[in-house]
């Protein structure tokens, strides 16, 4: 396998590119889940079980994306890859979308399962708040042919990843049971 020459200007470019693009996305994230929301009367319920069959999906391609590329089905894997991004950036829109119109969902589990609920939901926006930076520097290590630095944040970024997909589909049935 191949391994891109490293650029330094370049990534530097790349970098503040997907900074600013990171810091704008997650600012937007924020102002529209932490505004007052009146509702327009616009009925979005189908939403939230669309956002969980799409993180859902989304998990399921990194999975099988993983068993490609450790199968060396590089083409397979790519395309994969591809899919679990679009998955989840259609599930954002989805989500912001829903949460612009409804606000939010508040749960109302006591007990233990609040405790289990609020753990997972934390850690769950957390770790969200770096897949796009994470997931923009992995295509572009992939794009550059930068395999081994692609690798070495994969190997920390893809569990990260898939977490939030799964802990997203999660939640959803937290906030329903």
């Amino acid at each position: 396998m191949t391994t891109g020459a490293i650029n330094p200007r370049a990534d530097r470019t790349f970098y503040i590119l997907n900074g600013l693009l990171s810091t704008a996305a997650t600012a937007f994230i924020a102002y529209i889940l932490l505004r007052d929301v009146s509702g327009d009367g616009t009925d979005l319920s189908f939403l939230p079980a669309l956002n969980a069959v799409l993180n859902a999906s989304s998990a399921l391609c990194l999975v099988l994306g993983y068993v490609a590329i450790r199968r060396r089905a590089i083409q397979a894997h790519r395309t994969l890859m591809v899919t679990a991004f679009a998955l989840s950036a259609v599930f954002l829109v989805g989500y912001l979308t829903y949460h612009s119109v409804h606000g939010d969902t508040p749960y109302t589990g006591t007990g233990a399962m609040r405790t289990v609920y609020f753990a997972i939901l934390i850690s769950h926006i957390l770790l969200s708040m770096t897949v796009v930076p994470l997931a923009l520097t992995s295509f572009y290590f992939a794009y550059t042919k930068s395999f081994a630095r692609h690798r070495r944040l994969n190997r920390v970024f893809l569990p990260m990843w898939l977490y939030v997909s799964v802990t997203g589909v999660v939640i959803y049935f937290l906030l329903r049971a």
